[in-house]
C-alpha cells in the first residue's frame, strides 16, 4: 500500500499545485474575488494534496508555506461564514420589523 501511495504521491500533489494556480490565475485576471470560498478552497484542497505529496517527498520549507497557506485559506473560509451568518441574521432582523 505504501508503494501504491508512494506512486502516486506526485500526482496528487500536481493536482494540488494545478488547484492552487487556477486560483491565483482567476483572481489575478478578475475572474474571482479573494473573498470568494471557492477562492479559499481551492487554496485550501491545492495545499492539502501538495502537502500529501510532501509526506512522501519531504522537504520542510515547502511543508511549512503549505501549512501557513492551509491556515490562511482557513481564516478566508471562516471569514466568508461569519459574513454570511451575519447577512442572514441581519435579514432575519428586517423581516421582522416589517
Amino acid at each position: 500500500m505504501k508503494d501504491f501511495l508512494m506512486y502516486y504521491s506526485n500526482h496528487v500533489g500536481i493536482i494540488g499545485v494545478v488547484l492552487t494556480l487556477i486560483a491565483y490565475y482567476f483572481l489575478s485576471v478578475g475572474k474571482m474575488s479573494a473573498e470568494s470560498i471557492i477562492y479559499s478552497l481551492l487554496n485550501f484542497v491545492g495545499s492539502w494534496l501538495i502537502l500529501f505529496s510532501l509526506m512522501f517527498h519531504w522537504n520542510l520549507s515547502s511543508v511549512l508555506i503549505e501549512i501557513a497557506w492551509i491556515s490562511i485559506s482557513m481564516i478566508g473560509i471562516y471569514r466568508f461564514y461569519r459574513a454570511r451568518a451575519n447577512r442572514l441574521a441581519s435579514a432575519q432582523l428586517s423581516e421582522n420589523e416589517i
